[in-house]
């Protein structure tokens, strides 16, 4: 016994394969591409380092004028959160009605959101703010019928109750924020439909037989579980509506940004650094965005992925117990 199990040991050993010298893979594609990356990113350093159009100098001091700063936090900033609010409750509002069994709701749901997302943003902005000429007597809300009505009902006095003068809602922040956020609504609409449609039906029904309501279904089980699907193409939408508020010189909004280096550019005859301004501007604001929607991703993404449990649990095998 004592002599099997001594050469057994030496019978593997002497079986097992002798060393493998492995020879790594060259890769000189790789060693090509960063030559030409290289010298590309060469080529633009010199660019905006030697040519004068780009007038580094005035770029900054364009940057740092008043009422630029001021249309950067008002114009840009506050139009996009304002946006985005009207844009993000208005786009659940239609995607719960566009679920709905109501077949009216979901026809209203599904005529808003194809009508506001055929019509570009700049062509609507441009519409929302020549919209005054529609109301000459004022925005009422109330009966806007003829008086012989009232008359035949024996009815006397005014019967609105609020009358808001147009030329004053459909210009400015106002009215861009206006334009922007029923825009912004069409497509969140879509977004959320998705985000919702992925939550398991078999969610919203065991809620529904523990007696929640459809209300409390929706809110507590199925936006929370939806809000991963929801959340990157939201972040994306955020960062597009950002760049958007450019397109407020349709309306026009003295205090956006864009608008305010134009004029600087006109006054001083200096058309591409004010376009060099612009663009550092929403390069930095994007980027703060973009970071905010890592975190926002991370954070409702918590539980799902293919990435594997940290630590010594993970290691564990599975049916080992206690082991």
């Amino acid at each position: 016994m004592s002599a099997d199990a001594q050469s057994r040991p030496q019978d593997q050993v002497a079986g097992r394969p002798g060393r493998i010298d492995a020879v790594p893979v060259r890769h000189p594609g790789r060693w090509v591409a960063i030559a030409v990356i290289a010298v590309l990113v060469a080529m633009l350093v010199h660019l905006l380092v030697t040519n004068k159009a780009f007038d580094w100098s005035f770029v900054f001091q364009a940057m740092n004028q008043q009422p630029v700063i001021a249309g950067f936090l008002k114009g840009t900033l506050l139009v996009t959160a304002l946006s985005m609010v009207v844009g993000v409750g208005g786009g659940v509002l239609l995607a719960v009605m566009r679920l709905s069994d109501n077949p009216i709701l979901s026809g209203v749901s599904w005529v808003f959101t194809w009508f506001f997302r055929s019509i570009p943003r700049y062509i609507l902005l441009f519409s929302m703010g020549t919209l005054g000429i529609l109301f000459p007597q004022g925005l009422s809300f109330g009966v806007p019928f003829d008086w012989k009505l009232m008359e035949w009902f024996g009815l006397s006095g005014d019967l609105r109750f609020l009358n808001l003068d147009a030329n004053q809602v459909f210009t400015g922040l106002v009215a861009g924020v206006i334009g922007l956020g029923l825009s912004e609504a069409a497509y969140m609409a879509e977004i959320a439909r998705a985000g919702m449609l992925s939550v398991d039906k078999g969610q919203a029904e065991a809620a529904q037989a523990l007696g929640m309501s459809s209300g409390k279904v929706m809110r507590r089980v199925v936006l929370p579980q939806a809000m991963r699907v929801i959340v990157p193409p939201t972040g994306n939408e955020t960062i597009a509506m950002l760049k958007d508020t450019s397109l407020l010189v349709a309306v026009p909004v003295i205090g956006e940004l864009f608008y305010q280096l134009q004029s600087i550019g006109t006054t001083y005859y200096k058309t591409f650094p004010i376009a060099v301004a612009a663009t550092l501007y929403y390069l930095a604001a994007t980027s703060v965005l973009m970071i905010g929607q890592y975190f926002l991703e991370r954070h409702f993404g918590r539980g799902f992925g293919t990435k594997a449990p940290r630590g010594p649990r993970a290691a564990r095998p599975a049916g080992a117990g206690g082991a």
